[in-house]
C-alpha cells in the first residue's frame, strides 16, 4: 500500500493544545482592501485571478471578495477576476483549488476552469465528526441541551456539508470508533466509482484516526491520492481537538 501524503505545515499541535486547556480562539474574515491588497502584486504582472473561498454559508469572505474583485476590474480592465464560492472548508477548498490547477496546468483559462469547478462543486463530499460538542455549541451548531447529553452518552453527530454550503447533521452514532468507520461508510456510498480521484483527510490532533480513516477508504476503493493534513487553524478553532474530516468528489453531497 503506498503511503498517504501527510502534510504538516503550522504548529497544530501546540494550537489544539491550547484549545484543550480553555484557550478560546477567535477568527475574522479578510475585509476587501486586504484583498485587493493581495490581488494587485498578480494583476500588475498580467496574471488573471480565481480567488476560492470558504462557502458563503458560512462566512462573509466571499462577499469580501466579490467587493474587493469589482474594485479591481475598475483598475485592471484587461484582466479577469473570478471569485469561485468552494460551498466548502478546510481542505474541501483545498482539493478544489489541486483541480483548478490541474485545469490551468491543462492550458484553460480563468473563465473554463471557472466554469468546470462550478458544475463540479456540488460533487465535493465533507464530512466530519467532533470529539467535543461543546465547540459546535458555541458556534451555534448544537444546543447546549445537545452537547451535554451527547457528550454524557457519547453520542456522535455525523456532520457534512450541504448543498447551500451550511454544516449539517446526516445522522448520529454512538462512540467514536463507530463514527470514524461511519465517515468511511460514506465514502463506500457516495464515491465515484469511475473515477477514483483525490481523497483528503483532515485531523485536529488525532493522526491516529486519520490513518486509520486513511486504511478503511483504501480497503473500500484504492483512491489515486491520500492527502492527510492537520485541520487549518481558521474552521479548526471551531470544531476543536480530535475532529476529523474526509473530503472526496462523489455522486452527491
Amino acid at each position: 500500500m503506498k503511503s498517504p501524503k501527510i502534510l504538516e505545515e503550522f504548529g497544530y499541535r501546540e494550537f489544539y493544545d491550547k484549545i484543550r486547556h480553555g484557550a478560546r480562539i477567535k477568527t475574522s474574515l479578510l475585509n476587501s482592501e486586504e484583498l485587493c491588497s493581495a490581488f494587485r502584486p498578480v494583476l500588475d504582472v498580467g496574471e488573471d485571478i480565481m480567488y476560492l473561498t470558504i462557502s458563503s454559508g458560512i462566512s462573509g469572505t466571499y462577499h469580501s471578495a466579490t467587493m474587493a474583485a469589482e474594485m479591481l476590474m475598475n483598475e485592471y480592465p484587461e484582466r479577469r477576476i473570478r471569485c469561485f464560492d468552494s460551498l466548502g472548508a478546510g481542505l474541501g477548498v483545498g482539493i478544489q483549488a489541486l483541480r483548478a490547477k490541474k485545469l490551468s496546468q491543462e492550458g484553460l483559462d480563468v473563465d473554463e476552469a471557472y466554469n468546470i469547478l462550478i458544475k463540479e462543486r456540488l460533487n465535493v463530499c465533507e464530512y466530519f465528526i467532533v470529539d467535543d460538542l461543546s465547540h459546535l455549541r458555541r458556534g451555534g451548531r448544537v444546543t447546549a441541551l445537545q452537547a451535554v447529553f451527547g457528550t454524557m452518552l457519547s453520542v456522535k453527530p455525523i456532520l457534512f456539508g450541504s448543498d447551500r454550503g451550511t454544516i449539517e447533521t446526516c445522522c448520529k452514532v454512538k462512540g467514536r470508533a463507530n463514527a470514524i468507520n461511519t465517515l468511511a461508510d460514506k465514502y463506500r456510498e457516495k464515491r465515484l466509482s469511475d473515477t477514483p480521484g483525490i481523497v483528503g483527510i483532515s485531523h485536529g490532533d488525532c493522526i491516529q484516526d486519520a490513518n486509520k480513516l486513511a486504511e478503511l477508504v483504501e480497503g473500500i476503493a484504492k483512491p489515486r491520492e491520500i492527502i492527510i493534513v492537520p485541520h487549518e487553524p481558521l474552521t479548526g478553532s471551531h470544531v476543536g481537538p480530535g475532529m476529523l474530516a474526509l473530503f472526496f468528489y462523489g455522486t452527491s453531497r
